[in-house]
C-alpha cells in the first residue's frame, strides 16, 4: 500500500468512528441531540477525504466493483445526513427523530460499514 492509500485507510476508520458515534447514538436516543449531528457530519466530511486519498492512491480505476460499493455507501450516509438535518431544521434539538429517517440511518450506516469491511479484507490481499 502507498502513502495516500495508507492515509486514506486512516482517515475512513476515523469516518467510521464517527459514524458509529453518531448513529448508535441516535439509534439508542431516538433523539436529535448535537452529538448525533456533529459526529454524522464529521463521518460524512472525513468519508469524502479518505475517498480521494483513496482514489489518488490506487493504481487501478476508480470504477471497481468495489468503488461502486464504497461509492454507494457514501452516497447513502450523504442522504442521511441531509435527512437528519432537515429534522433538525424542521422539529429543533432534543426532537424525536421521525421513524423513517431512524429506520434510513440504520440501513444506511450498516450498508456502511459492509463498504468498509470489504474494503478493508480486499486491502489484506
Amino acid at each position: 500500500m502507498n502513502t495516500l492509500s495508507i492515509i486514506g485507510a486512516t482517515i475512513v476508520t476515523l469516518a467510521l468512528i464517527s459514524y458509529s458515534i453518531g448513529i448508535i447514538t441516535e439509534q439508542v436516543k431516538k433523539k436529535i441531540i448535537p452529538r448525533v449531528l456533529i459526529f454524522i457530519t464529521l463521518g460524512v466530511v472525513l468519508d469524502i477525504t479518505a475517498t480521494a486519498f483513496m482514489i489518488l492512491g490506487s493504481k487501478n480505476s476508480p470504477f471497481t466493483p468495489h468503488g461502486f460499493i464504497g461509492y454507494s455507501a457514501l452516497f447513502l450516509m450523504l442522504i442521511e445526513l441531509v435527512r437528519i438535518w432537515r429534522a433538525y431544521n424542521k422539529l429543533g434539538m432534543n426532537a424525536v427523530v421521525p421513524k423513517g429517517v431512524h429506520l434510513y440511518s440504520r440501513y444506511a450506516y450498516i450498508w456502511w460499514v459492509v463498504a468498509y469491511i470489504t474494503g478493508s479484507l480486499i486491502a489484506m490481499t
